[in-house]
C-alpha cells in the first residue's frame, strides 16, 4: 500500500471531459477512499503543468479543436515520461487518439499524436459511431459496457492489442472487431459513461496496477444495478429499428 496518498491526474477537464469523462477520476478516488486509501484527485487546468509525480493519468473525450490544443499543451514531455515510467494512464476516446501516432481533425487535417502507443487514427467510413458500446475482455474484467460517440477509425499496430472485443457497436472500427487499446500500463477505450462508473472491474484493475494487492472487494450492488439496465436496455433496443443511432446531433467529438 502507497505511504502517502494515492495522486490521480485528471488531465485538461476543460479540454478532454465530453460526456462526463472526468467522472473517471472521482471513481477511481472514491474507490480507493471506500477501502481506508488516501487519494487526491489533481484537476489539471490547459495552463497548469501536468504533474510529474502522479500516480495514474486520465484524460476523456473532447472536440477536434480540444484535441489539438491539448496536443500541443502536452509536447512538455510529462506524460511521455510518466509512460516510459511505467505510470499507469487511461484514456478514452480523443484522449485515446491522441496518445497514438496522429489523428485527423476537420476535414481531414493530419495531426501528429504524442506518439506514446502504436496506433493511428482516421475517418470511419460510413457514419459516426453512435449509440451503446459493449465489449468481452479475455480476463477477468468481463464485459464491458459504455456510450460510443466517434467518427474516429483507430488502427492499432503490432505494440498494441484492443482492450476487448465489440459485442454490440462499433468500437475502433478498423475491421478487426475490437476496441480500445493496451499497451504497457497504458490503457484506452471508446467506451463513455463514465467508463469507470459503469465498469468498476476496470476501475479495480487500473488502482491495482498502483497500488498491488491492498485492494479489499467492495460492495457493487448499485453499479451491478446500473450494468443490468444497461444490458435490459440494449435487449430491448435489439427487437425494434431504433437499436442505435438513439441520439440527437451532438457538438462534433472525435
Amino acid at each position: 500500500m502507497p505511504d502517502s496518498a494515492v495522486r490521480i491526474a485528471l488531465v485538461f477537464p476543460s479540454l478532454l471531459g465530453t460526456y462526463g469523462d472526468g467522472g473517471n477520476a472521482s471513481v477511481l478516488a472514491q474507490r480507493l477512499r471506500w477501502r481506508g486509501i488516501d487519494a487526491d484527485v489533481i484537476d489539471v487546468g490547459v495552463d497548469d503543468a501536468v504533474p510529474e509525480q502522479a500516480d495514474l493519468y486520465v484524460l476523456g473525450g473532447g472536440e477536434d479543436t480540444a484535441q489539438t490544443l491539448a496536443v500541443s499543451r502536452l509536447s512538455d514531455g510529462v506524460l511521455a515520461r510518466a509512460v516510459a515510467a511505467d505510470k499507469t494512464v487511461f484514456a478514452v476516446c480523443a484522449g485515446f487518439q491522441i496518445l497514438g501516432e496522429s489523428f485527423l481533425v476537420g476535414a481531414g487535417e493530419i495531426v501528429p499524436g504524442l506518439g506514446l502507443v502504436d496506433c493511428r487514427t482516421d475517418r470511419l467510413p460510413g457514419e459516426r459511431a453512435v449509440g451503446e458500446l459493449l465489449t468481452d475482455t479475455a480476463d477477468s474484467l468481463g464485459v464491458l459496457t459504455g456510450y460510443e460517440n466517434h467518427g474516429g477509425r483507430t488502427v492499432l499496430g503490432p505494440d498494441a492489442s484492443p482492450l476487448g472485443r465489440v459485442r454490440e457497436g462499433v468500437g475502433n472500427g478498423d475491421g478487426t472487431g475490437g476496441d480500445g487499446l493496451v499497451q504497457g500500463n497504458v490503457i484506452a477505450t471508446y467506451l463513455h459513461g463514465p467508463a469507470l462508473a459503469r465498469n468498476p472491474a476496470l476501475a479495480d484493475h487500473l488502482l491495482s496496477r498502483v497500488v498491488g494487492d491492498a485492494l479489499s472487494p467492495l460492495d457493487d450492488h448499485e453499479e451491478q444495478e446500473l450494468r443490468a439496465e444497461r444490458f435490459a436496455f440494449i435487449r430491448r433496443a435489439r427487437r425494434t429499428s431504433r437499436w442505435r443511432r438513439q441520439w440527437r446531433p451532438p457538438a462534433r467529438d472525435a
